[in-house]
């Protein structure tokens, strides 16, 4: 789902807390060493979001949130701050090219650089506890 997150709308946030969780706990996010990702510099988009890009000159450029349920990868565009609302059950992260990761979720795309150690242990971060806090599969029983 992707929502204009610009303004305060309490049913925008109730949303976003139904789809991803709440927003982590202090001591979580010092237990998790943070929750946020840098800087994420934008190589390539799928059509609604790279729409949304093109229209100012500024660098592309999103950062990435994570929360109990899913991740939040926000951008802006002409003022307006976009989030693409991602829960982990339709998370899909993949390490392209040398430098590149891709997340999807369903029609939605964004490639990202990775060109620090940074990014690519925050992207570890993400797949770790994905992997820790998804309910156990019918396989694994």
């Amino acid at each position: 789902m992707l929502l204009n997150v610009s303004y305060n709308n309490p049913t925008i946030k109730r949303k976003i807390d139904e789809e991803v969780g709440p927003v982590f706990s202090l001591r979580e996010r010092w237990a998790l060493k943070g929750i946020g990702s840098p800087k994420l510099f934008i190589t390539d988009a799928s059509i609604q979001i790279g729409n949304l890009l093109i229209l100012d000159q500024n660098l592309n450029t999103c950062q990435i949130e994570l929360r109990p349920k899913g991740i939040i990868l926000s951008f802006r565009s002409l003022l307006e701050t976009y989030a693409l609302i991602i829960p982990y059950y339709k998370l899909r992260i993949y390490k392209g090219d040398f430098a590149v990761y891709s997340v999807y979720k369903d029609e939605y795309f964004v490639k990202v650089k990775s060109d620090t150690k940074a990014i690519q242990k925050f992207f570890k971060k993400i797949l770790d506890y994905r992997a820790d806090n998804s309910p156990t599969s019918i396989e694994d029983l």
